[in-house]
């Protein structure tokens, strides 16, 4: 008889969950609010938001804090009302009196479909989004139960909704910190007042990661914005630092032999161009790659400071214009639309920020018009510049430029269109102008301050 029960208790036994649930379906014990007055309830076994006005962002947070894991949830979202689940979120005394704020899953509902993406909520404000993975944009739906997944193993944090890929991220700004359901602000929208963002089935697993880990056969764009440094997958991929963080190997001024002794300096990690008047190349002079490159895609990540004027060229010869001025070659315009009187010259916004300056003018509208910017420049958060991304894309004769992963130029540099755009240009008289099939790579000494970091190169 003895064995008989035990035999019965054996085959009755079922195994442990890796994943636990984060909320008990009754109450929000483990739960607290933050920063705003937006009331969260709980209505037959799920979590509800309401918007309401006249309160900044409010954030429903857990107690505890959590590294590494994999986090599973239902939402529900009503029509306009912006949301999204923070994770290894902080808040402290010392930033922003307490403001929430880190890695943000987003809920975007607006007609650029960013559902999915990573935004870094009163930081870096976007580090993922969906321009990179355009196919995931009608994964969520709206005024429907969505299913979600975010895994945040090591400096890895990538993004399911509704089983497709939408984010796959590289960051080591933040290890741990505590899960945020948001309620957005809504500002003067009235009649977003009332509407509702629901969560049920929160689970989260931090035990056996990577064999719970979701296995990717057909992996999606990623981002790393690891410091000087190159994530496995970007290193398998081919890339190569272009820079490496602190020295000068790999560069030398435009307009000499070896590296300028002044108005170049490194520190902490970042080429740093100096202020010097804002005069073109009369301080230290551009900086140019020793190596010449063809089909590339180049990532640069830049820091402006107020006013400032900078670029990134490609295809230089540096043995054309050996007097003053700059090196010759394409340029991606690195600019302060609104501080530096440049903006306004040339024609039609040509001489902007992210444009082929002097050419062709910088315009994400003409790419996504459901972007509601025509370009944007993440350039001041409370009262300090921030890091932007310039990425450049060359195949043979076409280029395009991307501004913080949004396409703002497209061209193709060969052909009589091409000749025609030049010789409306400043470089008219610059026989082939963009033509060649290789050339070095410059940073432009324009006497502005900017920083620079990640520079990082994969050859086509």
């Amino acid at each position: 008889m003895g064995l008989l029960l035990l035999s019965i208790v054996s085959s009755c036994k079922v195994e442990k969950s890796d994943f636990v649930p984060l909320f008990n379906g009754k109450n929000l014990e483990g739960w607290e609010v933050k920063n705003g007055t937006a009331p969260f309830t709980v209505e037959d076994g799920v979590i509800v938001g309401t918007y309401v006005g006249n309160t900044p962002n409010t954030f429903l947070c857990t107690k505890e804090s959590y590294s590494d894991f994999i986090l599973t949830f239902e939402s529900y979202l009503e029509d306009d009302a912006n949301s999204g689940v923070m994770f290894r979120a902080q808040s402290r005394p010392d930033y922003m009196d307490g403001r929430v704020h880190g890695y943000q899953m987003e809920m975007d509902p607006s007609k650029r479909k960013w559902t999915g993406g990573i935004y870094d909520e009163a930081r870096r404000k976007w580090l993922y989004n969906l321009e990179r993975n355009p196919e995931a944009k009608n994964a969520f739906k709206l005024n429907e139960w969505n299913t979600f997944r975010i895994e945040a193993i090591g400096n890895n944090l990538r993004v399911w909704v509704n089983g497709v890929q939408t984010a796959d991220l590289v960051d080591d700004m933040d290890d741990s910190g505590f899960i945020g359901l948001q309620v957005h602000s809504i500002g003067k929208k009235k009649e977003i007042e009332g509407r509702q963002v629901k969560f049920k089935n929160i689970k989260i697993c931090t035990t056996n990661l990577e064999q719970n880990r979701k296995v990717i056969e057909t992996p999606i764009a990623q981002n790393s914005y690891l410091t000087n440094q190159l994530s496995e997958r970007e290193v398998a991929e081919g890339w190569k630092l272009l820079w490496d963080g602190k020295t000068t190997e790999g560069w030398r001024g435009a307009k000499l032999d070896a590296f300028p002794e002044e108005g170049w300096s490194i520190e902490d990690g970042m080429l740093i161009v100096a202020d010097s008047g804002g005069e073109e190349s009369e301080n230290g002079g551009d900086i140019v790659t020793i190596k010449e490159y063809s089909s590339f895609e180049l990532q640069v990540d830049f820091l402006l400071t107020e006013g400032a004027n900078s670029g990134i060229k490609y295809f230089v010869d540096t043995e054309l214009n050996k007097g003053k001025g700059s090196s010759i070659g394409c340029e991606f315009q690195i600019l302060d639309d609104k501080r530096h009187p440049d903006a306004k010259r040339g024609k039609d916004g040509n001489r902007t920020l992210a444009s082929l300056y002097d050419i062709i003018t910088a315009n994400a509208q003409k790419f996504n018009p459901d972007l509601p910017y025509n370009k944007k420049l993440v350039s001041v958060h409370e009262g300090k510049y921030i890091w932007n991304r310039a990425r450049i894309v060359v195949n043979g004769a076409d280029v395009e430029h991307y501004l913080n992963d949004i396409l703002v130029v497209k061209y193709n540099r060969s052909g009589q269109q091409w000749r025609d755009q030049v010789a409306a240009s400043k470089y008219k008289d610059w026989p082939n102008f963009g033509e060649a099939e290789s050339g070095n790579i410059l940073l432009q000494d324009h006497g502005d301050q900017v920083f620079y970091k990640n520079i990082k190169i994969k050859e086509l």
